[in-house]
């Protein structure tokens, strides 16, 4: 079992969720298939694609470069919803990564991910950087992805806005994290997508 190293001194402190500065409360999530009949074609093919986004993003915006922008990593409590669908008890610390991913200098989306510290490949994980976390999954052999749930509740972490949000749980052996991916104007406006 990998033993994730306590936070640095020189990442963020934890926020408790009781602060004005926390995340808001739980997000309300709906099975894909329930979002489907309010969700126009072009958006189902972004929001139900179950392959690597990085990969998607990277194709869409050419010839614009792609980068990640390192919001927040550090270990931390999980939202209620975030916890519930990992199955963590209320107020078990995990690993918090927060990200927007860019073409050029627009974010496209934000990402919020959250892992139990057990199982946690603290070195894969620790040295992303600006790397997208996509980019370390979708290289693992025996990477499984759960269902697809959606939600059209904002980011909460992130200025930006944008029509859908998702998010699945993924599993490689013990590890499993679980990516929250927001959408936003910005890359509905540079695409030509509808506005739902």
């Amino acid at each position: 079992m990998v033993h994730y190293p306590a936070p640095r001194m020189d990442t963020e402190p934890v926020v408790p969720d009781s602060t004005p500065h926390a995340l808001p409360g739980p997000v309300r999530w709906l099975p894909l298939a329930a979002a489907r009949p309010s969700m126009s074609p072009a958006w189902r093919r972004w929001v139900g694609s179950r392959d690597s986004l990085t990969l998607r993003l990277t194709e869409a915006g050419r010839p614009r470069p792609f980068q990640v922008q390192l919001l927040d990593q550090r270990t931390g409590t999980p939202r209620r919803d975030e916890a519930q669908a990992l199955a963590l008890p209320p107020g078990r610390q995990a690993w918090l990564r927060e990200v927007a991913l860019c073409l050029g200098e627009s974010p496209w989306v934000v990402a919020r991910s959250v892992a139990p510290l057990e199982g946690l490949p603290a070195h894969d994980l620790e040295h992303l950087g600006k790397r997208s976390l996509g980019s370390w999954l979708f290289r693992q052999p025996d990477l499984e992805r759960g269902e697809i749930e959606v939600t059209r509740a904002p980011a909460g972490f992130h200025p930006d806005r944008g029509p859908w949000g998702r998010r699945s749980v993924f599993r490689h052996g013990d590890f499993r994290v679980l990516v929250q991916e927001w959408f936003l104007d910005a890359m509905a406006d540079d695409l030509g997508l509808p506005s739902r």
